[in-house]
């Protein structure tokens, strides 16, 4: 079945999880400051449902969203996630609305994969991702216990969020990275090195708040001119420059919303030409 999602082309992430470049990130699907459960629950699994529907095959979470709720949203929507991967992370606790604390003990970690496998319902987690680097524990000790839980079966593959190049470089003398989760879109590009250095290697790189477009997104400017030019939104524009910007892009929008999540997918039909993905860049740079 063709789907707008199939336009975003595909990603091995790890070299064997084939997935479409456009996924879904489950975070907005949680209550306000990623707090509790969402505001109207139905729609929260309406969102997900339809997220596959169009052709989602690749779903972003972690243990932080809620806590908990956004993995146990997941499961009541999803399960048992046929042609779906589903990509989680650990390492960070939560203490009230907005708090995140970075937690890299190993036991700590351990307990982290050990309860998402329990609430997505799942014997392997096919992507795990830890969330932060703990400053106050060596990398080498965190990895240590997510690589012999990864040697145990019950995780497939490893990634990291929010590391440098050294960062990520350092982690690879323990596990196998096949993914790194950064901040990242059309008006902030600050890890445009660690982008240039996965696709080197060939590791996904997931960009979060992918649909930022900063000041470009005011009315009159080129984001407004070459939106109107294809008949797209601001944010299906953003979407599109991230896809056209590497293959080994994997955004994950997130939303809450129905119309949204169906907004988002169909920036996969969205082609950019060559030189409209150059004013693009030229303008947020």
């Amino acid at each position: 079945m063709t789907t707008p999602i199939t336009s975003s082309g595909t990603f091995s992430i790890g070299k064997d999880l084939e997935v479409h470049r456009l996924g879904y990130g489950a975070m907005r699907i949680t209550g306000d400051g990623i707090w509790g459960p969402p505001k109207d629950h139905d729609t929260a699994i309406k969102v997900l449902r339809r997220a596959v529907e169009l052709g989602v095959d690749f779903i972003d979470t972690a243990d932080s969203y809620g806590p908990f709720i956004s993995e146990d949203l997941i499961r009541e929507a999803l399960h048992p996630y046929t042609g779906v991967v589903i990509a989680t992370k650990g390492g960070l606790t939560r203490s009230g609305p907005e708090i995140w604390e970075q937690v890299g003990r190993p036991e700590y970690l351990r307990q982290c994969v050990h309860m998402s496998l329990r609430r997505l319902g799942v014997e392997q987690i096919d992507l795990w991702q830890l969330h932060r680097i703990d400053a106050q524990v060596p990398v080498e000790e965190s990895l240590g216990a997510v690589k012999e839980l990864q040697d145990q079966g019950k995780i497939k593959h490893i990634g990291l969020s929010e590391v440098s190049v050294a960062e990520i470089e350092q982690a690879r003398q323990v596990v196998d990275v096949v993914s790194v989760q950064n901040l990242y879109n059309l008006a902030n590009r600050q890890s445009e090195d660690v982008l240039d250095y996965c696709e080197r290697e060939g590791i996904a790189f997931i960009p979060w708040f992918p649909v930022a477009a900063g000041d470009l997104a005011k009315p009159g400017g080129v984001l407004d001119e070459i939106a109107k030019n294809h008949d797209a939104t601001h944010a299906q524009l953003a979407l599109a420059w991230l896809l056209k910007r590497s293959p080994v892009m994997l955004p994950i929008p997130g939303t809450g919303s129905v119309a949204h999540v169906e907004e988002n997918c169909a920036a996969a039909t969205v082609v950019l030409s060559d030189a409209e993905y150059d004013a693009l860049t030229a303008a947020a740079s």
